[in-house]
């Protein structure tokens, strides 16, 4: 089914009345509010939600294509006033919104049943898990769905609308409304499981172990969220435990990002990367990002790097002045039924693989 902004904010709206409406009651879900909240998606593409919606001749202001959204948005901000205890807190609201409408495009979940499949099938224990993005749980829900009871689940999400949400479906999990770098330090080495759809930008993220420590990779990669999410992630993980996480290509593909790369290498072995079509996201987030699964384990006490891990740490030339990580070019399974030649945000050429079979197919 193609992406509906109509749809997905409908379905936000009701879910954050329900967590709202949960709080003034200081109950837990019904089978059917929980089910109601999972089908909050974020704001991701819904740009409009940030217009002024204050009069109704604020539609002027609007462009044409998004007037049919006009009456929802006016809805959405009047539950936000209507739960806001000052301006103050409804000023967080929609900077909360504002975020999301940024960074939020979640994971279309038969994705995640087929990573959760494949560890399951592989023999993986999962008895302690990390989510460091969690957004609305799809992680977390197919998870725990495959490996039944896991003992402790631990989940961070910075948004504050959709940490909300994520509080009201799983109550029996350690939700943290704030950022990943908040973690304690008491949690390293500990995780069976780090996994999620990474946040991918260049926003710095403020840790002090890593910007005033003596790593200069942990350095760089505090510089950019993604990087900082693959390094403090494998930070979490005891020694066998699993990363897996869905990341943009350029964490693989930027010669910037070698040394991050390499850091990665020196304490996890390279267990797989498939490099994802662009359209994956389309049905159910309405973009369209290439981005890759990669998959490492920790190896606390490695010695050395085999030749596809060698490959994994390098940026080779492709065509038409493209970099593209070595380890994708020679081995990495690239999932596509069709190419179609396009450009990047800064105009340069490159292919975009697609696959016709939508979530399902892919």
């Amino acid at each position: 089914m193609a992406f509906s902004k109509k749809f997905h904010l409908q379905q936000n709206i009701y879910a954050l009345r329900t967590a709202f409406q949960l709080e003034k009651e200081k109950r837990q879900p019904t089978t059917g509010e929980r089910l109601l909240m999972m089908r909050y998606s974020g704001f991701g593409g819904l740009k409009f939600v940030l217009n002024p919606v204050t009069n109704e001749i604020d539609i002027n202001h609007w462009r044409k294509n998004d007037h049919q959204f006009f009456e929802a948005t006016q809805e959405l901000h009047q539950l936000l006033r209507e739960n806001s205890a000052d301006e103050k807190e409804y000023r967080r609201y929609v900077d909360s919104m504002r975020n999301s409408v940024l960074t939020a495009f979640y994971t279309t979940p038969p994705l995640i049943k087929a990573l959760a499949d494949v560890m399951k099938e592989n023999g993986i224990t999962v008895n302690k898990m990390l989510e460091p993005s969690a957004g609305a749980g799809a992680f977390i829900e197919t998870f725990k769905e495959r490996f039944g009871a896991i003992r402790d689940i631990s989940a961070y999400e910075k948004d504050l609308l959709t940490g909300k949400i994520l509080k009201h479906i799983y109550p029996d999990v350690n939700a943290h409304v704030r950022g990943f770098e908040d973690i304690p330090e008491a949690d390293k080495e500990s995780y069976d499981l780090v996994t999620s759809n990474i946040p991918f930008g260049t926003a710095s993220v403020f840790d002090l172990s890593y910007t005033r420590g003596n790593d200069p990779a942990k350095a760089l990669a505090a510089k950019a969220i993604h990087n900082y999410f693959f390094l403090k992630g494998s930070d979490m993980l005891r020694d066998g435990g699993i990363l897996a996480f869905i990341t943009s290509q350029g964490v693989l593909d930027s010669p910037a990002n070698q040394p991050i790369r390499e850091a990665l290498m020196k304490e996890n072995n390279l267990v797989s990367v498939i490099r994802l079509p662009n359209n994956l996201f389309t049905d159910h987030a309405g973009t369209e990002v290439g981005s890759d699964l990669v998959i490492l384990q920790k190896n606390k006490n490695k010695q050395e790097l085999t030749e596809n891990e060698k490959d994994f740490c390098q940026s080779i030339d492709a065509k038409d002045d493209r970099k593209i990580n070595a380890w994708v070019m020679y081995s990495a399974c690239t999932v596509f039924d069709e190419i179609v030649e396009s450009t990047d945000q800064y105009g340069r050429k490159q292919p975009i693989y697609l696959h016709s079979g939508g979530s399902q197919g892919i």
